[in-house]
């Protein structure tokens, strides 16, 4: 069915729902776009700071499992109104925060989904870097080895070719991205497996990689601490698109379907690309004498050393596909909703995406890049303070059911006081506030290293209280889904 939406300010082709002929993503396809998302640089390298901070492997292996069927459990919620509504999640955000004050969580995400396209563009730009370099050995001495911020202008030149291909996805709209990460998924799992298959190989079999990997870690007393952080840190990584999941599951056939793709295509390939990132830096280890983290490094290391152009394409070719099917569903998606919700007459889907484009040119991802693990960890305690806010209001409040009209009138019964809750104002900074309790003392400290964990829960208790009249009135009709 179709709603008859009132014309207005807070509507536009790209905000309005999803109509049932486009709702065609079927399990495949979400598992696939987590596929295309999992499988990145950060992720292979995730393991690298864990171990590098204590953990063994399998405590590191144990986290990233962990963090992820946490943060699961969030994303399938958060999933459940855009299948059954077919809304973005600017527009979801405006039943708990109001139809003005929506603008908050949306940014939030926003800001943070910009700083990530421009790391990943900047790592995809390497690995363009290093196949440029391979195909055309002179491609090194552009610029006559100058340098600017560390950097040359062979690297520079890198990162806007890449940047300009994922500018053309954008261009190509969610219809692009769905058959862009549903071609891709088959690549990246089977290059992954050929890395980890060359490891085992090199080194005479798995035994060996997993004696080697108990040796990477330097231990110490301070394991177990950290294995807190990092869990946080895991659960950040993908605290963003729990809360804007609904802009890829608007176009899902059925909530089977989004509920068993994303078990599917995250709880599973997170892990194995750890696993593999563990795996192939211990065969190097062994083969080299020395820990290479970095796939690129590697892969240029190979190319060098058997003297064959084509598995440094071929593996340059990999690590950019995976980079970008990362960073278009991750990173660019959510910007785009929430720019065109800012000014819905002015700004399209196109539009707002090409403005983060050029804001993920301009934050200087270079050196953002040095900084992200921890910023991971800050930024996750902010976002659960806003997804314990929309899923309380979902939940608790809403108990499933919106007014899907009502979510596009600013006059509507989620206006509130002139557009915005202030409950979920207040929610929202009771549990950033706490979160950051945890840096005034050693003996709170928990609560900043549980950042996500301390701020969900506060903002989900708080925004559950405050709005407690209204969830006992219950007061949002019944709307029937989408179909």
């Amino acid at each position: 069915m179709t709603h008859d939406l009132p014309a207005g300010p807070l509507l536009n082709a790209d905000l309005a729902p999803t109509p049932p002929e486009r709702r065609t993503w079927t399990m495949w396809h979400i598992a696939s776009l987590w596929v295309g998302m999992s499988v990145c640089i950060p992720s292979y390298m995730l393991s690298a700071g864990m171990i590098q901070a204590g953990l063994s492997w399998r405590m590191a292996l144990l986290a990233v499992l962990l963090g992820n069927l946490i943060v699961w459990i969030p994303l399938v919620i958060n999933a459940h109104p855009g299948t059954k509504y077919g809304i973005p999640f600017p527009v979801y955000a405006r039943a708990s925060f109001g139809t003005r004050g929506a603008h908050v969580p949306a940014v939030l995400r926003a800001v943070v989904a910009c700083g990530w396209f421009g790391i990943q563009t900047w790592v995809g730009g390497l690995a363009i870097h290093a196949l440029l370099g391979t195909l055309w050995p002179a491609w090194n001495g552009l610029g006559g080895g100058a340098a600017f911020m560390g950097h040359t202008t062979p690297e520079y030149l890198a990162f806007l070719i890449f940047w300009a291909v994922n500018v053309y996805f954008v261009y190509a709209g969610t219809d692009g991205i769905k058959w862009l990460e549903t071609l891709s998924a088959p690549l990246l799992i089977g290059a992954g497996l050929a890395l980890l298959w060359w490891a085992a190989s090199a080194v005479g079999g798995f035994g060996a990689l997993l004696r080697q990997a108990d040796g990477l870690s330097a231990g110490g007393s301070g394991a177990g601490s950290a294995f807190l952080p990092w869990v946080t840190a895991m659960v950040g990584y993908w605290a963003t698109l729990s809360l804007n999941i609904s802009d890829f599951t608007r176009y899902a056939r059925s909530q089977r379907d989004q509920t068993a793709g994303q078990a599917l295509g995250l709880l599973t390939t997170m892990p194995l690309f750890a696993f593999i990132g563990i795996a192939v830096t211990s065969a190097t280890v062994i083969v080299y004498g020395q820990a290479i983290w970095n796939p690129v490094e590697l892969v240029a290391r190979l190319t060098r050393e058997q003297g064959s152009a084509w598995v440094g394409i071929v593996s340059m070719v990999v690590i950019a596909v995976a980079t970008l099917t990362t960073n278009i569903a991750a990173n660019i998606v959510s910007p785009a909703f929430t720019l065109a919700n800012l000014a819905p007459r002015r700004i399209t889907f196109r539009t707002g995406g090409m403005i983060a484009a050029v804001a993920g040119l301009l934050i200087f991802p270079w050196k953002l890049l040095d900084v992200y693990q921890g910023w991971l960890l800050s930024y996750s305690g902010l976002l659960g303070a806003v997804g314990g806010v929309i899923l309380a209001d979902y939940l608790l409040v809403r108990r499933g059911r919106l007014d899907v009209r009502g979510l596009y009138d600013e006059h509507g019964p989620y206006r509130y006081a002139n557009g915005v809750n202030p409950r979920a104002l207040a929610a929202l900074a009771a549990g950033v506030a706490v979160a950051l309790l945890g840096l005034l003392s050693p003996s709170l400290k928990f609560l900043f290293d549980g950042a996500w964990f301390s701020a969900t829960l506060v903002s989900f208790a708080t925004y559950g209280a405050l709005m407690r009249p209204a969830a006992e009135a219950n007061f949002t009709p019944a709307i029937p889904e989408i179909r």
